[in-house]
């Protein structure tokens, strides 16, 4: 599929559309990456999201997918050939979408509750959150990825968060790694991979923009 057309809107900040550029450059598909402003969404994304009107969308050969969790689906069947993103087996395969799922229905009320309150409720909000990275860990086990030894479709869902961490402990005053190590080090693991490295920003410049969008 080397003459395949790919692009990817996305928007720098945001936890889904890294998705679609790591998984594609786990798979070596070549892309290009086009950045919304989401305040003057452009023709292209109205054109090819109608209904929600959001990034992330891939759009191969002119045709769209949407959402991020099944946008990586879609890779990892498209280019199947090389870095299986999801496990062969059907059962891990589907605990590997159930854990996903968590994570997307999970993080984002919880994370908005560390920026968005204070006293008690930011208190509450710190557990919830760190409880639900425990869950994580609890699933991650001492396994260096979700999937055994190999980096996957799991681990693509959560560590576009990572960047996102030192905002929420800087808001909320506590240490991620304080209270789930391991999967600090696996967070720190995959960091390594250039696939990673490369889609994430800096975390201090994430948590300069999420100041503004707060006050502004």
């Amino acid at each position: 599929m080397a003459d395949d057309e790919v692009v990817v809107l996305g928007f720098w900040p945001s936890m889904y559309g890294t998705r679609a550029t790591i998984a594609l450059d786990e798979k070596g598909v070549k892309y290009e990456y086009r950045e919304e402003d989401l305040r003057n969404k452009s023709s292209l994304l109205l054109q090819m999201n109608p209904v929600h009107k959001k990034i992330p969308v891939l759009i191969h050969n002119g045709k769209p997918v949407c959402e991020s969790l099944i946008i990586v689906q879609y890779i990892d069947e498209v280019w199947e050939g090389k870095a299986p993103l999801l496990p062969s087996d059907p059962y891990q395969r589907a605990r590997a979408r159930v854990w996903a799922d968590f994570i997307d229905k999970k993080v984002p009320d919880a994370r908005k509750k560390l920026w968005s309150t204070k006293g008690e409720e930011l208190e509450e909000a710190k557990k919830e959150f760190i409880d639900i990275l425990k869950q994580l860990e609890g699933e991650l086990g001492d396994k260096p990825y979700f999937g055994g030894e190999s980096f996957g479709f799991l681990d693509i869902a959560l560590i576009t968060s990572y960047n996102w961490f030192y905002a929420f402990e800087t808001l909320g005053n506590f240490s991620t790694e304080a209270e789930c190590p391991k999967l600090i080090e696996w967070a720190k693991r995959c960091m390594q991979r250039e696939s990673v490295s490369k889609s994430l920003a800096d975390p201090k410049k994430v948590y300069e923009f999420l100041l503004g969008w707060i006050t502004g």
